[in-house]
């Protein structure tokens, strides 16, 4: 075994993984589970197959009381985290959205923290979605600076226009945002926080949106690669953050989006010249 195979493995450390039950987090629970891993899974219901999992623990995002006692359910000292769970804006109800998008995704990761040797990681999972999060981020500082799920509620019932997309985006701005918030106080205590950005991939949250707006939504996000995202693509990345292979990344934002971020970057600056060119 080389050394980078050895950084990469997860043998003897207990990952938790939410929203275990499809897509991107049960792709990282199979990853954890094959590289050593003892992994608790959760998840509203229970997976199909619970074989990557050696405990499952339901829990409902959007019931802070739910969150609280699968906090407590779950066992031991964790040493990676990773915050998959989430639903799109196809559900219909923004105040839905952020509260399982962020708000119980934050209360969860707070409750455990405490339980977060040094050396431990928390890997989120924002969206291609909150690729303006610097541009909104006086907005959403807002939400950030709410203190609990009660209060982050009230902050969306005052601030009705930062929901009026849906709350997806938001929500995602605010889980990239949170991460650089913690990072120098979870950095003291040698624990990593990090996150991805998925473009589009084959989830059920692909299914929210096809439902809720129609494949030619979808099909507006070409890609320089040509093709969506399979979630095993996106639980890799978030794998590799998690462990010890990172263990100088912290704070960041990776961009597993195939490129369109990077095409939208170029096309921009294509657009900015010709028109100075043109003066």
């Amino acid at each position: 075994m080389s050394a980078l195979d050895e950084l990469v493995r997860y043998d003897g450390r207990h990952a938790v993984v939410t929203g275990c039950a499809s897509g991107i987090g049960a792709h990282v629970a199979e990853h954890l589970s094959r590289l050593g891993a003892r992994v608790t899974g959760l998840d509203l219901r229970a997976p199909g197959d619970t074989g990557s999992l050696a405990e499952f623990v339901s829990v409902d995002l959007a019931d802070p009381d739910s969150v609280t006692a699968a906090a407590a359910t779950v066992d031991g000292e964790i040493d990676a985290l990773f915050n998959v769970a989430g639903v799109s804006s196809g559900i219909g109800d923004a105040q839905l959205v952020v509260r399982i998008n962020f708000l119980g995704t934050r209360q969860f990761t707070e409750a455990l923290t405490d339980r977060m040797p040094a050396g431990a990681s928390i890997t989120n999972v924002s969206s291609l979605a909150a690729s303006a999060y610097r541009e909104n981020a006086s907005v959403t500082r807002g939400l950030l600076d709410t203190s609990s799920v009660a209060e982050g509620l009230t902050w969306c019932r005052q601030n009705p226009h930062a929901l009026a997309d849906g709350g997806y985006r938001l929500s995602k701005e605010a889980i990239i945002l949170y991460g650089m918030r913690r990072v120098a106080e979870l950095g003291g205590r040698g624990i990593r926080i990090n996150c991805t950005a998925p473009g589009v991939t084959e989830t059920p949250i692909l299914d929210q949106l096809r439902s809720a707006y129609g494949q030619d939504y979808l099909d507006s996000f070409t890609t320089p690669l040509g093709r969506v995202s399979e979630p095993a693509e996106q639980a890799a990345v978030l794998v590799f953050l998690g462990s010890r292979a990172a263990s100088y990344v912290t704070g960041q934002v990776v961009w597993a989006d195939g490129g369109i971020l990077a095409q939208r970057c170029a096309a921009a600056m294509h657009d900015g010249a010709a028109a100075q060119g043109s003066r």
